[in-house]
C-alpha cells in the first residue's frame, strides 16, 4: 500500500528544501513528524504540510494504520524561477532570482530498505 502527496510551486529553492528532506527520508511517520516539527530550518513547515496530506491520503483513502506508515519516497524538484529586477546604480538593474519548488512525498506500511552501500 502506497499513498503520496505532492504540494506545488513552494516559494522555497530546492536547494533549501532538499536538506529537509534528506533528514526524513526513510523515517519511521512519527519520527519524521517530530523532526520536522522541532526544525528550525524553512522547507521544515512544507514538507510537515506535505507529510500530513499523504499521512491523511493513507487513512482515508487506503485504509491504513498510521502508527505502521514509513516514509517510502521523497522528491523535491525544481519548479518555474519568477524573475525580478532590482534598481541598481547609473540607472541599471540586475536580476533577482526567486525559486520555487515542487514536493512530492509517498508513504508505506513497510520500510524501505536502502540500496546504499
Amino acid at each position: 500500500m502506497q499513498a503520496k502527496s505532492i504540494a506545488k510551486y513552494i516559494r522555497l529553492s530546492p536547494q533549501k528544501c532538499r536538506l529537509v528532506a534528506d533528514q526524513v527520508r526513510s523515517l519511521p511517520v512519527e519520527r519524521a513528524l517530530e523532526i520536522l516539527e522541532f526544525s528550525t530550518k524553512k522547507g521544515s513547515l512544507p514538507m510537515k504540510k506535505v507529510l500530513d496530506s499523504a499521512i491523511a491520503n493513507a487513512e482515508h483513502n487506503e485504509g491504513a494504520d498510521i502508527d505502521d506508515l514509513w516514509i517510502n519516497q521523497v522528491m523535491v524538484d525544481e519548479a518555474p524561477t519568477l524573475k525580478r529586477f532590482r534598481a541598481r546604480a547609473k540607472g541599471r538593474g540586475t536580476r533577482i532570482l526567486k525559486r520555487t519548488c515542487h514536493i512530492t512525498l509517498s508513504v508505506s506500511d513497510e520500510p524501505r530498505i536502502s540500496q546504499k552501500k
